[in-house]
């Protein structure tokens, strides 16, 4: 089992930007002598009512203090962007990781952002697979030319590759079992998200192994993103975790995030209700027993934590990391 922490960058439109990003770096290196095996962001654009910082030139600054961890961009929003960009730009962060850096790529999901760049959302999943192809191309070839239904490339010389050999490894983010079918036939871990519960998971995992192996002849790494507040106190850790937590669904679900989930689930109920089964909170040893039982009933090899939402305190979250330290990762090493 990996362990990984997520590096808030959605804020309050009224915080500091320039302070919240010094936390994360100072966070980052907390996460570090803990033991974390990896860091990483995510990515949204007209993030409102959060200010978001970029995702690439966030994680290239957090690179600097993540040592021996791995890096994660979780996830891209792929169709959105210009593959010989989004390839250059990862290649130089894994220039600056060492070899350290994972693209996670996902499809999107709201239409603010289809409408601003562009992109009709009945094109997600071609515009998807065809830059996933141009970007491995233009990673691991010295000459490329590419003329797709999207993106053309002339014929050209390339010298800016990635460290990584062949190439980074690539995460999919999927939530619906056609696209969960589609990672797992393409032979990219499937990263799980931290909104759909155990009863939904359960057989998307049994298809995406199963499919795996048909296709591929293995099952790839199975990372997990969990939201976590950790505390000494079972109902501390709840009381503490609540207030940001969930405004923090609302806003998923005005932006149509549960739109997008299997079986009708809907994050437009009770908080006491969307947090069972979907939300990890409570003392270091319920957090180990729910570790492990993802890790035995469902395959789970990476696990990634957001340990804090929008408003909650940057203290907090230290005290919740050396907790992890402590109590938490040494039962696993």
């Amino acid at each position: 089992m990996k362990f990984g922490f997520w590096v808030l960058n959605q804020w309050d439109s009224t915080d500091n930007m320039t302070q919240r990003i010094n936390e994360g770096v100072e966070q980052v290196k907390h996460a570090r002598e803990a033991g974390f095996d990896f860091i990483g962001t995510g990515q949204h654009f007209l993030s409102y009512p959060f200010q978001m910082v970029s995702t690439l030139p966030y994680l290239a600054r957090l690179a600097q203090e993540s040592g021996d961890m791995e890096v994660v961009a979780g996830v891209l929003l792929l169709p959105l962007l210009n593959p010989l960009e989004t390839a250059e730009a990862t290649a130089s962060l894994d220039a600056m990781t060492n070899g350290k850096f994972i693209m996670g790529v996902g499809i999107g999901y709201r239409d603010e952002e289809f409408i601003s760049f562009n992109v009709k959302p009945k094109e997600r999943i071609p515009r998807l697979l065809e830059s996933l192809d141009l970007i491995k191309r233009l990673w691991t070839q010295d000459e490329i030319e590419f003329d797709g239904e999207f993106y053309r490339v002339p014929y050209s010389k390339i010298a800016t590759h990635p460290i990584s050999k062949p190439h980074p490894p690539i995460w999919m983010a999927a939530n619906l079992d056609v696209a969960v079918k589609r990672a797992a036939r393409n032979g990219y871990p499937w990263l799980i998200n931290p909104h759909a519960t155990t009863k939904s998971l359960t057989p998307q995992i049994k298809m995406y192994k199963d499919i795996a192996m048909q296709t591929n002849g293995y099952v790839p790494d199975l990372p997990m993103l969990k939201e976590l507040y950790v505390h000494k106190n079972s109902s501390t850790a709840y009381s503490k975790a609540q207030p940001f937590l969930e405004p923090k669904y609302a806003a998923y679900a005005s932006w149509g995030q549960d739109d997008v989930l299997p079986n009708n689930e809907t994050f437009k109920i009770p908080f006491e209700e969307l947090a069972k089964d979907r939300f990890m909170l409570g003392n270091p040893q319920e957090i180990i027993e729910e570790i492990q039982r993802y890790e035995e009933t469902l395959g789970i090899t990476h696990m990634f934590f957001r340990m804090q939402w929008a408003g909650l305190p940057h203290s907090e979250v230290l005290e919740q990391i050396e907790l992890f330290r402590t109590e938490i990762i040494p039962h696993f090493k």
